[in-house]
């Protein structure tokens, strides 16, 4: 339940506002003058406040003063049996949310306390909005092979020059386009992504260009491609290398003229786009045997960067890691944990063929699975030892008897299923095909506790 701080020199003012507040589904703290009002603010954390203006030592404006830069972001109602108009303005100017006179209209005080909540609800979620944007945009590392890129990115971002980024999946090419849009003079504008390899051939053009309604069978109506989508802002094609030559050509043309037809028109839509592609493939294997055009090729790598594989540079994982783990303890509510030496000694040892993608995935796991210590036996055991560069068998290595690893599989499985069933056994139950009793007893016999 939101909770609300009242501060009042009148008792009876006080208690009428618990009873009426609370009776309204509110929690309701009071205090009785601005000091002990102040001492709240610093411990708690409350949805609004509704303090009065005239109060002996500490009085209502002086508080709202210390409570802007105490608590900028919680809602105060200003309160006064002798309000005016001057009073009002001066409230709002320190940063008051409303001011409401004495006797306060019950409607009117309910309908503000209610609108400043939703207003507190708003901007907290908004911070933690940014909060996540702005992790994903964090290109983390400190090797000459990343500082090189940020360096590169810092420099090119403010330019039109079109850009080609190339390296292995997951080694976090998209973000690399996200950070060059957003350091450009379009980043105001959209940055409109296509994953060229996901869509199919006779599907791109239609993709990336639009169609007129009618123009095939199931074109029932008009469709504004990724282009035209992308007009003002940056345009980013993942793998590019996968597109096929009729769309490569068509691409082309659009860069060369800055122009594009939907599929089925025949009318020339000028666009303003500039282009950042990607891909997992070397193009220049892919124009020898034909399958990418030198040209376009050529029009793309204005500037090329290349993301090193996360093997490339382990003396970064340390970071990256500690990152992961802070993000994914927020994100669960999870009490923040920590990795070893030898944990971190572990995770560098890890052939990580899926790079970043892979990692979190394994520190994610880690979380889930490990206690406030994560060690190197924890990640040898829950990182995929069969893609390490050392013994595959470690892990089996670990349990004397069949049974043994039986218990700790069965365990880490249904432990899994659970958290990702949010704890519903009768859903669990059903999605592993156990009965209900039998989950019962298997997470009584693991003493298996939701966190």
């Amino acid at each position: 339940m939101p909770e609300i701080l009242v501060i009042d020199d009148e008792s009876a003012i006080r208690e009428t506002l618990k009873e009426i507040l609370e009776y309204e589904k509110y929690t309701v703290t009071t205090a009785e003058d601005g000091t002990k009002g102040l001492a709240l603010l610093q411990k708690g954390e409350y949805d609004a406040v509704l303090c009065d203006v005239k109060m002996p030592g500490i009085d209502g404006m002086e508080l709202l003063d210390r409570a802007q830069a105490l608590v900028p972001d919680v809602p105060f109602i200003m309160i006064s049996g002798h309000g005016n108009v001057e009073m009002a303005i001066e409230a709002t100017k320190k940063g008051a949310y409303d001011f409401i006179t004495k006797p306060p209209d019950l409607n009117r005080l309910l309908i503000t306390i209610r609108n400043a909540v939703d207003r507190n609800n708003l901007v907290t979620e908004t911070k933690v909005l940014k909060r996540k944007v702005a992790k994903t945009f964090d290109i983390i590392g400190e090797t000459p092979a990343i500082q090189k890129i940020k360096e590169t990115i810092e420099k090119v971002a403010p330019t039109e020059a079109r850009v080609l980024i190339t390296g292995e999946n997951g080694t976090g090419k998209e973000l690399v386009c996200r950070w060059i849009h957003e350091k450009s003079t379009r980043a105001a504008m959209p940055l409109v992504e296509v994953n060229c390899a996901s869509i199919p051939t006779e599907l791109i053009e239609s993709e990336l260009f639009g169609h007129e309604k009618g123009s095939f069978t199931s074109a029932i109506k008009q469709r504004i491609g990724k282009f035209e989508q992308a007009h003002g802002g940056t345009l980013f094609l993942d793998e590019i290398g996968d597109m096929s030559m009729a769309a490569q050509a068509k691409v082309l043309r659009a860069i060369q003229e800055g122009k594009i037809a939907r599929v089925g028109g025949d009318k020339e839509i000028k666009v303003d786009v500039r282009i950042v592609a990607a891909t997992n493939k070397n193009l220049q294997e892919e124009i020898e045997r034909g399958n990418f055009r030198m040209d376009l090729y050529h029009r793309l790598s204005v500037i090329l960067i290349h993301v090193p594989t996360l093997n490339e540079r382990t003396e970064d994982i340390a970071l990256i890691a500690d990152n992961f783990l802070d993000e994914i303890c927020a994100e669960n509510g999870i009490p923040r944990k920590s990795f070893t030496p030898d944990g971190y000694a572990a995770m560098k040892e890890v052939n990580w063929t899926g790079n970043i993608r892979e990692l979190r995935n394994v520190v994610e796991r880690l979380v889930i699975l490990c206690g406030e210590q994560i060690t190197g036996e924890d990640v040898y055991m829950y990182s995929n030892p069969a893609q390490r560069g050392s013994d595959p068998f470690g892990v089996v290595d670990n349990y004397a008897t069949l049974q043994d690893f039986r218990d700790w599989a069965e365990k880490i499985f249904i432990e899994r299923k659970l958290i990702q069933n949010n704890w519903n056994v009768a859903k669990t139950a059903q999605e592993i095909d156990i009965q209900r009793s039998h989950l019962y007893n298997k997470i009584e016999k693991y003493n298996l506790k939701r966190r």
